[in-house]
């Protein structure tokens, strides 16, 4: 069945980095593209980022553009979040997925001081 884990999160001071993991497995990785999706308490979700099947082609929110890049390993069934000079604003729960209806647990992700 299709399963997503992420890893990688974890309490950093405002300016500080962090890589995010996800490990998809259950469906043809390297033939789906993959996002990244946030959701911060009292707040929906939202698409973080997104990377084509190749990963030729990558997209962004207009507020985590030119701090965030987000990669894949198709021979890993792994998709990444690498994440600079992080916000205050940038805590959430982060998740990967590729559009089907099963979420991981997601990988908490908080920015203070």
């Amino acid at each position: 069945q299709v399963r997503f884990v992420e890893s990688g999160g974890g309490l950093v001071q405002p300016g500080g980095s962090l890589r995010l993991s996800c490990a998809a497995s259950g469906f043809p990785f390297s033939s789906y593209a993959m996002s990244w999706y946030r959701q911060a308490p009292g707040k929906e979700r939202e698409l973080v980022a997104r990377i084509t099947s190749a990963g030729g082609s990558t997209t962004y929110t207009a507020s985590v553009k030119g701090r965030f890049t987000i990669s894949r390993d198709n021979a890993k069934n792994t998709v990444y979040l690498q994440m600079n000079s992080l916000k205050p604003e940038d805590t959430a729960m982060y998740y990967c997925n590729a559009g089907f209806i099963v979420w991981g647990q997601g990988t908490q992700v908080t920015v203070s001081s």
